[in-house]
């Protein structure tokens, strides 16, 4: 690899491979469930996919039940990509490289907290409102707002991550490179150290949370609640305002 190319985990390659893939499966194929039984805000005349509302369905319940996998990484081994406590100030920096990071730190934030938005308000919706024309429910507002917020975080990611790293560090996470201490099959003792060393880990998280670390501290608490409430919210409601 190309030392300027930057090395990628092999585990965050494949949650950050497999998250896009479904939540991109999920936008397009809630955009055709709007574009066949919504259309108020505009449509494409396109040929009606029957099974269309199933296989967004599929598509959002592989996508929820890789999301908690994919959020309590990003919040601890990879929460370098996420909100700093000094990334509101550094948006003061306009143009900068610094302004870059920072933005695109906030963008991925974002995304995480639109996608908890759109996993919940999707489980808290009934199958048939759409079909019945049933249009103005609460839930079904939420989520349409979370998909709109999806899409322009996902262009703004994608673009940041272009502007950030340019093509090495786009072809970093689609790179087969593997070094010998990220294989798979150390996964397990790494997993054992990291859990025999909890207490330290802890007071890492507490001396980050001393230091600034507030509100990525609140913002994780909100993004697994959340993704923990879409599991057992539909439990005991069948389908909300």
């Amino acid at each position: 690899m190309n030392r300027s190319a930057p090395y990628q985990p092999l585990i965050f390659r494949i949650l950050h491979g497999i998250s896009g893939i479904l939540g991109i499966g999920a936008i397009i194929s809630g955009f055709l469930v709007y574009n066949t039984f919504d259309k108020r805000f505009g449509y494409i005349p396109i040929p009606k996919i029957n099974p269309i509302q199933d296989i967004h369905g599929t598509l959002a319940v592989f996508f929820l039940i890789l999301l908690p996998f994919f959020a309590v990484y990003s919040f601890h081994a990879g929460k370098r990509r996420l909100l700093q406590p000094d990334s509101i100030q550094n948006l003061t920096q306009f143009g900068k490289p610094i302004w870059w990071v920072s933005l695109q730190r906030l963008v991925n934030t974002k995304m995480l907290l639109a996608a908890v938005l759109a996993v919940v308000s999707g489980r808290m919706m009934k199958e048939e409102w759409l079909p019945l024309g049933e249009l103005d429910h609460v839930w079904y507002y939420a989520h349409l707002i979370a998909w709109v917020i999806i899409i322009f975080c996902l262009a703004i990611h994608v673009l940041m991550s272009a502007k950030v790293g340019g093509a090495p560090l786009l072809l970093s996470i689609l790179s087969w490179k593997l070094r010998p201490e990220d294989s798979p099959t150390k996964w397990y003792s790494r997993l054992c150290v990291w859990l025999g060393n909890f207490s330290h880990n802890l007071r890492e998280e507490i001396n980050q949370f001393m230091k600034g670390g507030l509100l990525l501290q609140i913002i994780e608490v909100i993004v697994l609640g959340g993704i923990i409430s879409a599991f057992i919210l539909p439990l005991f409601f069948s389908g909300g305002q």
